[in-house]
């Protein structure tokens, strides 16, 4: 039986989180909104998850985790042409400056603890829209100053 507004569909949900108690209270709260949770205890597992099975419709990251840290992972996600169109939330008790650091192409960002309505509403809201537009990358936009200073511009007489 599903809760009222539930999703019917049973998207995927990718959980990444090494702290076994909270993966697993996320796990059962996504579970009863009627959503199909896979989890991964590092961004390692996470990567051969991925790239091994169904693609999920969104995935939910810790930041501070052993072996592959979230930075390493999103970085990692983003790089693949398939994965990089997933929508991807941040959740850490780290402040958003030093995830954005590591990693700024993320969707959303939940500071732990995590206020499960909040959360909700995020998760439906992405699964439902998708990625916004990213903008374009620092790199790129780097590339694109050092080009244009080489240039010389002839003046106008």
């Amino acid at each position: 039986r599903f809760l009222e507004g539930s999703v019917v569909s049973m998207e995927m949900i990718l959980i990444v989180e090494d702290e076994y108690g909270n993966a697993e209270v996320l796990q059962l709260l996504l579970e009863a909104e009627g959503y199909r949770v896979t989890l991964a205890s590092n961004g390692q597992n996470a990567l051969e998850t991925l790239r091994a099975g169904e693609k999920p419709a969104l995935i939910i990251s810790d930041f501070m985790m052993p072996i592959m840290n979230g930075g390493e992972f999103g970085q990692a996600v983003s790089q693949d042409q398939v994965l990089s169109q997933i929508p991807f939330i941040f959740m850490s008790s780290a402040s958003q400056e030093v995830v954005r650091r590591a990693y700024n192409g993320y969707d959303a960002f939940l500071a732990k603890p995590i206020e499960f309505d909040s959360l909700l509403l995020v998760v439906r809201r992405l699964i439902e829209e998708g990625r916004p537009p990213q903008p374009v990358h620092g790199r790129v936009e780097e590339s694109m100053r050092q080009l244009l200073k080489g240039l010389r511009i002839p003046g106008r007489d």
